[in-house]
């Protein structure tokens, strides 16, 4: 995304904010997972992220929950295991916002790169981490569970 279009994006998105997940939020994640995908993690994948010290994050529009992520750190590499923004208000900045948010995470904590694994069949997702300067390092053949079968998944790898 050019510097101009960030800038419309962010004066357009000047409500949005980022706090840590809590246990109050597990249900609404979930929830949110399961209208997303058709196969979500549960509410005991976040708590047990949670638990684990995974940097996970909801994105709120002021009081407005509009999206969530996780993301793990290990050593100098940080991976998104989880982002997403709920059905409503896609196509709109937000994921990009959000994508932003966990590479300054990352950067933060000392990550050089931000890795995360995607379906191929997944356009809008791919679309977006490519416009962010996402490059396709790999792929993980029968990775995701897919309607009648397996799904590979697309490792994408950002330099910070």
């Amino acid at each position: 995304m050019s510097a101009p279009q960030a800038e419309a994006v962010a004066g357009d998105l000047a409500g949005l904010h980022f706090r840590p997940m809590g246990e109050s939020d597990l249900g609404w994640v979930a929830a949110q997972d399961a209208q997303l995908y058709p196969f979500p993690w549960s509410e005991g994948n976040f708590a047990d992220s949670i638990s684990a010290g995974y940097a996970c994050w909801v994105m709120l529009d002021g009081a407005e929950r509009v999206g969530y992520g996780v993301l793990m750190m290990v050593i100098d590499e940080a991976h998104i295991l989880n982002i997403s923004v709920v059905a409503a208000r896609q196509r709109g900045g937000l994921g990009c916002c959000l994508l932003g948010h966990f590479a300054e995470l990352a950067r933060e904590s000392g990550a050089r790169r931000l890795l995360l694994e995607v379906r191929p069949s997944n356009g809008p997702a791919l679309a977006l981490y490519a416009r962010a300067g996402f490059q396709t390092i790999g792929r993980r053949k029968g990775y995701y569970p897919a309607v009648g079968g397996r799904e590979d998944g697309l490792v994408m790898s950002l330099a910070l």
